[in-house]
C-alpha cells in the first residue's frame, strides 16, 4: 500500500484534474473566458518579491501563464498531501465533511492571497463568480476525499479508530481554548502529560518532552514583551489553530479514537481562546499591571490544559472498530 505522501500526491493530482474539468466545462457551457486572476497574482507576487519576469510581450505572458498554472498544481498537490497526513494522523472525516473541508482549504489557499495582495476583491465577484469558485473547489475536495478513502495506508489499516466520545471532544475544546491563549500548549501539554506506561498509545519521547517544556517556557516569557505579535493576526492565529488541532489529535491517539470531532472542537476552542484572551488583555489594560494580567491568563491557560490532558493518561483504550 502507498504511504501517506504518495497517497496525498495522488489525491491532490486527482482533485486538481477534477477541478480543471469542472472549470473548463463551465467555460464551455457559459462561453466565459478564463480568469486572469492567477496571472495577475503571479505579477503581484513578483512585484512584492522585487523580481521581474524575464521576456517581453507574448513570451512574458506565456511564462506568466505557465507559472500561474504550476502554482495551481502545487496548491492541489499540497492540499492533497495535507489531507492525507491529517487522515493518517487519525482525522477520519465522513466523505461529505471531508470533501467540504478539503475544498475549503484549497479555496482559501487560492482566494486569500488574491485578496491580501489586492489582485481581486471577493466582495465584487457576484453570485456567478462565487458559485463557480465554490463548485469547482467542492469538486476538488470530492476528488481528493475519494482517493483518501479508497486507498488506506498500512498505518490506517493497522490502527482502526473508534468514535470519539463527548468527554474527549470537551477536553479537546478546553485544550483549544488554552492553545488560543498560549500557542505552545497545543504541543507541550500532550507531550508533557503523555502516558508513562511503556507501550501505551500516545506516549512521547524524552526529546519531545524537553522541546515542549522549552517552547512553553519561552512563550510564557516572550508574551510579556510589548513586541509580542497580535494573537488574532494571521501570523498569530494560524499557529494557534494548527496547534490546537494537533493537540486534539494526540489526545485522540491515547484512546484510539477518531480525531475528526476532537480536532474541530479544539479549533473552535482556539478561536475562543485567541479572541477571548485578547478581549481580557484589553479589558485589563489600565485596571491591573500588564504583567499581572498576563500571569492570570497564563494560570487559566495552564489549568485548562491540565484539565484537558491529565485525565485518562494510563487508562486502557476501549476496543476499536475500523473507522
Amino acid at each position: 500500500m502507498p504511504g501517506t505522501l504518495a497517497r496525498g500526491l495522488a489525491a491532490g493530482a486527482a482533485g486538481t484534474t477534477v477541478l480543471n474539468a469542472v472549470s473548463y466545462l463551465d467555460m464551455a457551457l457559459r462561453g466565459r473566458p478564463a480568469s486572469s486572476d492567477p496571472d495577475r497574482l503571479v505579477d503581484a507576487v513578483a512585484d512584492r518579491a522585487g523580481v521581474d519576469l524575464p521576456g517581453r510581450g507574448a513570451q512574458r505572458d506565456s511564462r506568466r501563464t505557465a507559472l500561474a498554472s504550476l502554482a495551481g498544481i502545487g496548491n492541489g498537490l499540497a492540499t492533497g498531501v495535507l489531507a492525507s497526513v491529517a487522515r493518517s494522523a487519525g482525522m477520519r472525516f465522513p466523505p461529505v465533511v471531508g470533501a467540504v473541508l478539503t475544498g475549503a482549504t484549497s479555496m482559501a489557499a487560492t482566494d486569500v492571497p488574491l485578496a491580501a495582495l489586492g489582485v481581486s476583491d471577493p466582495r465584487a465577484w457576484g453570485a456567478a463568480g462565487w458559485t463557480t469558485d465554490v463548485v469547482s473547489h467542492l469538486a476538488f475536495g470530492a476528488g481528493v476525499q475519494a482517493v483518501l478513502q479508497a486507498v488506506p495506508t498500512d498505518r490506517e489499516r493497522g490502527e482502526p479508530r473508534r468514535s470519539a466520545g463527548r468527554a474527549l471532544a470537551l477536553r479537546s475544546a478546553l485544550l483549544g481554548v488554552a492553545t488560543g491563549s498560549r500557542s505552545s500548549l497545543g504541543f507541550a501539554a500532550p507531550a508533557l502529560t503523555a502516558p508513562t506506561k511503556p507501550g501505551r498509545p500516545g506516549t512521547s519521547s524524552r526529546p519531545a518532552r524537553v522541546l515542549g517544556a522549552a517552547g512553553l517556557v519561552g512563550e510564557l516569557v516572550a508574551d510579556k514583551s510589548p513586541a509580542a505579535p497580535d494573537r488574532t493576526s494571521p501570523s498569530g492565529l494560524v499557529p494557534r489553530l494548527a496547534g490546537a488541532a494537533a493537540g486534539a489529535t494526540r489526545l485522540s491517539e491515547r484512546e484510539r479514537a477518531n480525531a475528526a470531532l476532537p480536532a474541530v472542537a479544539a479549533t473552535a476552542g482556539a478561536l475562543v481562546g485567541s479572541f477571548g484572551g485578547l478581549a481580557w488583555r484589553r479589558w485589563a489594560s489600565g485596571r491591573v499591571p500588564d504583567v499581572q494580567a498576563a500571569l492570570l491568563e497564563d494560570a487559566v491557560a495552564l489549568t485548562l490544559a491540565a484539565l484537558a490532558c491529565l485525565p485518562g493518561r494510563n487508562r486502557r483504550p476501549l476496543a476499536v472498530v475500523p473507522g
